[in-house]
């Protein structure tokens, strides 16, 4: 092999070399069984047809690529919120390498989160000695000051009750009486990582308050509480901060995991970093309000602020874009009496003014997009700002309500007149679209890649290039730590979003005495 010590080549253009592509197709001829090149060829061509897609649309008992992950997900990373918390998953250990594995690739950043590894005999059993060791090790290893203990889909299928375990963990002597072991059921079976993310808050919220609410009164501490969500652009947490101290408003932002996904290389390991306080958790049904960031992903959390903190839960809409950070900022202003301040207005200028400058590119241009209910809302209110036309929306976990909101926005702007709303579909129905009714960009996460491979393979004039917006973001670096919402995260938006079109109409524009009479230095 041509790969050394002394000439070390990533795997591209590794195995092109000829050693390596000898050693490929031998493995193909000998173990993969694979069709010749012209069934493949005719095959991929069919299913860029339409006849194709309608049967594509047909499928009902198979989900390729759904464009969502499993509960538990989520509950990891709202643990990570809370300081000092070890997420815990009771369940079997190749679940939980999964979300530590997923969670590594997104951020970049170790994961602390454990399990108690259930094998066939809990399955069979029931998991209650797991827990016993597991909750009793944890502790005396890793030292938490909170446990947040959520399930796989072994343990929910077997039927295994958390309350009581914990509770006989506690009897047994196996963890102090005392200490904080929130949790929450989150089977993967059903929801998404976003069920997950508001099963285990209001599990949390639940564990601190429910029954220490004689001494709570709405208002009493001046405060608003902000609840994020499952939320992984890390800026977005920042921003949030920013926007609150530039306001001069107190405040609690419950599960802000922004340090220990962000941690500096300065010699020291960080397992805990940052986070909500558990006091700040006990004071939350104090607060004169809380303000869901994304509303459409945490219906028990909001269940949970009307029915047992009395608190009015005000309707927001996600603060993405102009229209809807400027509601955003103007309900804080509302509830806490602080005016908004000229750093802000000014900030809110210079997204206009970017906007401005901008809308020439974006104006008519259609876009494909996908990801979570809140997110893909957002993006799609903005897009309308820009004068951008959301041609086809996909969120896999969104409800009849959500639909029917995105429609009922998409009818009020000129330029959602073409846009479809797509609710329990994947990306395999996704490609089809793209291939039959093609946009001029898609918008999403790493997955998207594969998108614009299957449309280039067809050809040039076919493909659909991906802008990397959302969550996971795999194969690019330091995505993670930018901004998506308020007027920060607009700008971020909007300078991706145009400079990716710019960047396509070099790329169609750049042969030498053909097309660069459009190669223009000034855009």
């Amino acid at each position: 092999m041509t790969q050394n010590a002394d000439k070390i080549k990533p795997g591209y253009p590794l195995f092109l070399d000829e050693d390596y592509q000898a050693s490929i197709s031998s493995k193909r001829k000998l173990s993969e069984e694979c069709v010749d090149q012209a069934k493949l060829d005719e095959v991929f061509e069919w299913t860029t047809t339409k006849e194709y897609q309608e049967l594509n649309f047909a499928r009902e008992s198979l989900t390729i690529n759904p464009a969502k992950a499993c509960q538990p997900l989520g509950a990891v990373l709202c643990a990570l919120g809370f300081e000092k918390t070890l997420p815990y998953v009771h369940g079997s250990q190749g679940c939980v390498a999964y979300f530590r594995t997923y969670f590594n690739r997104h951020f970049k950043e170790p994961i602390a989160c454990v399990s108690d590894s259930m094998t066939e005999d809990a399955a069979v059993f029931g998991g209650q000695k797991n827990m016993f060791d597991g909750l009793e090790n944890a502790k005396a290893l890793y030292k938490p000051e909170m446990i947040a203990v959520s399930t796989t889909c072994m343990a929910e299928v077997i039927g295994d009750d958390l309350n009581a375990f914990i509770g006989n963990s506690k009897k047994e002597g196996h963890i102090p009486q005392e200490f904080p072991t929130p949790f929450a059921h989150t089977p993967s079976f059903v929801g998404s990582h976003t069920t997950g993310w508001d099963n285990m808050f209001e599990g949390t919220m639940r564990y601190f308050t429910l029954n220490t609410m004689e001494d709570k009164a709405v208002g009493s501490n001046g405060k608003i509480n902000l609840v994020p969500g499952f939320e992984t652009y890390l800026g977005n947490f920042r921003v949030m901060h920013r926007m609150m101290q530039e306001m001069g408003v107190d405040y609690s932002l419950l599960s802000d995991p922004t340090d220990v996904l962000d941690t500096p290389a300065d010699g020291e390991y960080r397992m805990y970093d940052g986070g909500t306080t558990i006091d700040e958790i006990k004071d939350a049904p104090n607060a004169i309000d809380t303000l869901l960031l994304q509303p459409w992903q945490l219906p028990k959390t909001k269940k949970y602020i009307d029915t047992v903190w009395h608190q009015p839960a005000s309707k927001i809409d996600i603060p993405m874009g102009l229209e809807w950070t400027d509601d955003f900022l103007m309900k804080v202003s509302e509830l806490t009496g602080k005016a908004i301040p000229a750093s802000l207005a000014k900030e809110r200028g210079r997204l206009v003014d970017m906007m401005t400058d901008s809308h020439q590119w974006l104006h008519g241009k259609s876009f494909a997009l996908y990801g979570d209910a809140d997110f893909v809302m957002g993006l799609t209110k903005f897009l309308l700002e820009l004068g951008a036309e959301p041609k086809h929306i996909l969120c896999h976990h969104a409800n009849k309500r959500w639909k029917k909101a995105m429609d009922a926005m998409l009818a009020d702007s000129p330029y959602g007149q073409n846009s479809t709303v797509y609710m329990s579909k994947d990306l395999w129905h996704l490609r089809s679209l793209c291939f039959t009714d093609k946009p001029d960009f898609l918008i999403g996460n790493s997955y998207g890649k594969f998108i614009q491979r299957d449309t280039l393979h067809k050809g040039k004039e076919h493909e659909v290039p991906l802008i990397r917006l959302g969550f996971p973001i795999f194969d690019r670096h330091h995505l993670h730590r930018m901004t998506t919402l308020g007027y920060e995260g607009a700008m971020y938006m909007l300078t991706t979003l145009v400079n990716a079109v710019l960047e396509q109409l070099d790329r169609e524009t750049n042969e030498m005495g053909v097309t660069d009479f459009g190669y223009d230095l000034v855009r």
